[in-house]
């Protein structure tokens, strides 16, 4: 409920005050890639690639605990939902895993996770992963830094995401609202790739980090799939940015920042 309830009627809250102000032509909304990707279907490999037509199954989301999944599709559909019934114009900008240079002064919850696994601490319990999730909804950052860094040497994610730079997220969400032709949903992911693979190639450019060696074996979020762009792309939209240049700017703004 603590992770939910704040989603969605927050989100609700939002759209409700748009709708009264005759002054807002478009909202932009911010919902994710994890309403878009789990199902029932992808995980029995019915279905690949992925595009904005498709949503999570939120009894999906239940049965694997991915309540941040759950809350962002339910939050996402009842977002449609006052859209539809006011005649909004809404225009909802779906993220994967956003990584890249920090724009605040301490971590958000992703950026976390990813100097978690580099520094290599990393607790992966459904309760670590429903506070981490539930930081992007809290502005207290020094528990959840405790509850991670203090937490013993664990496992990285059994975890197959679509993984975007911010800066075209950021480019995404300034296309949607001045895009005159842009509506519905927008998928906005670059590559898709288990963390594995994340740390094989961040371990090949910075052996001396601490990297975990152990995969958890936790199930029902390593569904291979892939992220259909070409609607966003048809906006005008450029070519995403690499895995590599995401991660660099990452970790490099880790290094100035002193994390």
């Amino acid at each position: 409920a603590t992770l939910i309830d704040p989603c969605i009627k927050g989100t609700l809250n939002v759209l409700r005050s748009c709708s009264k102000a005759s002054s807002v032509k478009r909202v932009v909304l911010t919902s994710s890639c994890s309403s878009i990707r789990y199902r029932f279907d992808v995980q029995n490999q019915q279905i690949s690639s992925l595009n904005e037509s498709h949503w999570s199954d939120p009894n999906y989301c239940k049965r694997y605990n991915l309540f941040y999944a759950y809350a962002k599709t339910i939050g996402e559909q009842e977002a449609w939902r006052v859209a539809k019934e006011s005649g909004m114009d809404l225009v909802v900008v779906n993220p994967s895993f956003v990584v890249g240079p920090l724009l605040a002064p301490q971590p958000t919850s992703t950026l976390l996770l990813i100097l978690s696994i580099v520094k290599g601490y990393l607790i992966l319990t459904s309760q670590s992963r429903a506070v981490l999730t539930n930081e992007c909804a809290c502005s207290s950052y020094k528990p959840l830094q405790r509850v991670v860094m203090e937490g013993m040497k664990g496992e990285y994610p059994n975890t197959t995401v679509g993984f975007v730079h911010i800066d075209d997220v950021i480019a995404a969400h300034i296309l949607a609202m001045e895009e005159s032709k842009a509506s519905g949903r927008l998928v906005c992911s670059g590559s898709v790739a288990h963390w594995e693979q994340i740390i094989e190639m961040l371990r090949a450019k910075y052996p001396s980090y601490p990297f975990e060696n152990k995969c958890s074996s936790q199930e029902g979020d390593n569904n291979a799939h892939s992220m259909d762009t070409s609607k966003i792309q048809q906006l005008g939209f450029p070519e995403f940015k690499s895995l590599p240049q995401m991660f660099d700017d990452c970790i490099k703004s880790f290094h100035d920042q002193g994390f």
